[in-house]
């Protein structure tokens, strides 16, 4: 169960002025009165986590892989109480709910596997040569170490996935550094029984208490704090451009600045190429409706920039979204302040100069429904109004009509960092996409073909970044394998006896890895 609790460590405790949630499907506060925790919770739960640190990175990548599967036993352990809580707290359906769940402890078990191998630790050995000239080289030896204690900031949109165990705390804790998380008001009971079950991980494993610690709270100051608190060495944090740069400030003005790994706005380019509209027009018209409008838009990856040649075909493509668009039921929106801001948002590009409006979903019936929205502009008034290509989170795109593929490319050109790009692409379209992929490989951080940007599987390949503003770090992804390079950092042991090394770089190799030896690896049989 959940009572609204602060969670430090092993510890309870309560404080703040309470919060409720909010039902976004009725508009109905929340029983509950939950904590908001304050500047000195903060402070304890990064002692904690700081004291925790040298033992917690020190495991064997078996215990450690150990830990992130109980934390998803115990997260399945909670049972139907974890959907029905996030289904009264984010209004979404039971089914998109238990498919998240479903993600959120895969990527857990993922990273397990992951972190056994032990490839993440890039192990490197380049031995001594005493007998070199003119001189002679000393043993040096590298790996890979956690960074220390990591804030996370839970996501509005994936109350599971992206939040208390999404992917980035599973992404520190695969690194072995300690991770307090700021819960997101708006789902504040599901992210506390998520909260207990890592925390009941962390006792199941016998490790430090302050391995993990959970702060609920509604306000600025409790994320600058955390944020701003030294013993903090990076921050994970999906949300808005506005937010995100907030706290890259904060981080950047510390007598020690640290890295902001924020994932913030992106509106994913579409590129309908003339191949794909002769060949099927209608279908792309249907399908894109269906990716726009998924749970009312409300993903990072929605399409909300289209761009083709104009043509009949892509009339017939502009007819078929429209037929769709018109009878697509406005959704809930996950809060009420996301659901002002969407409105907002269309209603600036409703009122722009040179947009008309293709089409919308039908009326809402009911509170905190976003009315889907479908816009067109010719590809100069696109460019040379930069309003229209910030991103309206929500269940709302623009289409920009191009007369050459030279415009298509220029406008591909002026757009800012994204998470995405599309090109949909059939018979006679190769050089045309060929021509576009160089800039669009400047834009993104995942290029796809024949299908629509919602949804991101969690796999070693996969990158969920993108240069900015579409993240803060476009070297970097917050999905996959590969998101625990954000929180591990390179350390070299030059001419360190062998019994005082870690044990990954040993000469007996105690953890059976795969080394780097003189830049080759070496295969353990």
């Amino acid at each position: 169960m959940f009572n609204g609790a602060i969670l430090i460590g092993a510890s309870t405790r309560t404080g703040g002025v309470p919060f409720h949630a909010i039902d976004p499907a009725t508009g109905e506060k929340g029983d509950i009165a939950f904590s908001n925790a304050s500047v000195a919770d903060v402070a304890d739960a990064t002692a904690l986590a700081d004291a925790a640190f040298a033992r917690f990175s020190s495991l064997t990548p078996d215990a450690r892989a150990t830990f992130l599967e109980t934390v998803a036993d115990q997260i399945m352990a909670t049972g139907d109480l974890l959907i029905t809580t996030a289904m009264r707290e984010s209004g979404l359906p039971r089914g998109r709910l238990e498919g998240e769940r479903g993600r959120t402890v895969g990527q857990l078990r993922l990273f397990a596997s992951y972190v056994r191998q032990g490839d993440w630790l890039d192990a490197t050995i380049d031995k001594a040569l005493p007998d070199r000239t003119p001189l002679p080289r000393s043993d040096l030896r590298r790996v890979n170490m956690g960074v220390g204690p990591v804030a996370v900031f839970g996501a509005s949109n994936f109350p599971l996935a992206f939040s208390v165990a999404g992917g980035d705390t599973a992404s520190a804790f695969a690194a072995g550094c300690p991770v307090v998380v700021k819960g997101h008001p708006a789902h504040p009971g599901t992210g506390e029984l998520v909260a207990r079950a890592i925390i009941a991980a962390v006792a199941a494993c016998g490790l430090p208490e302050g391995v993990f610690s959970y702060l609920p709270g509604t306000t600025h100051e409790l994320g600058g704090a955390l944020v701003a608190d030294p013993r903090i060495k990076a921050v994970g944090f999906t949300g808005s451009r506005g937010g995100g740069i907030a706290l890259m400030q904060i981080a950047a003005r510390r007598a020690e600045p640290i890295p902001v790994y924020a994932e913030m706005s992106s509106i994913n380019p579409v590129v309908l190429l003339p191949g794909a509209l002769a060949a099927r027009a209608d279908a792309l018209g249907t399908a894109f409706v269906g990716s726009m409008s998924l749970f009312a838009g409300q993903f990072c990856t929605n399409p909300g920039l289209v761009i083709a040649l104009d043509s009949p075909d892509l009339d017939r493509f502009v007819a078929a979204a429209a037929d769709a668009l018109s009878a697509n039921a406005a959704q809930v929106m996950l809060t009420p302040g996301i659901h002002v801001a969407y409105e907002k948002g269309v209603e600036a590009l409703a009122g722009a100069d040179g947009v008309t409006t293709i089409a919308r979903g039908t009326q809402a019936d009911g509170v905190n429904r976003g009315q889907s929205a479908f816009f067109a502009t010719a590809a100069d008034q696109f460019r040379a109004n930069p309003a229209l290509a910030h991103e309206v989170f929500g269940a709302s795109s623009i289409l920009v009509k191009c007369a050459t593929i030279e415009e298509v490319i220029a406008t591909i050109a002026d757009l800012e960092g994204q998470l995405t790009a599309t090109l949909q692409i059939g018979e006679g379209d190769d050089a045309h996409a060929a021509a576009l992929l160089p800039t669009l490989s400047r834009k993104v951080g995942r290029i796809l073909t024949n299908g629509w940007p919602t949804g991101v599987e969690v796999t070693h390949a996969m990158v969920h970044g993108g240069p900015f503003p579409s993240t803060s770090d476009g070297r970097s992804t917050s999905v996959g394998t590969l998101a625990m390079m954000r929180f591990l950092r390179p350390v070299c042991y030059q001419d360190v006896p062998d019994a005082l090394l870690p044990a990954a770089l040993q000469d007996a190799n105690p953890w059976g890895l795969t080394r780097r030896m003189e830049g080759r690896l070496a295969v353990v049989a």
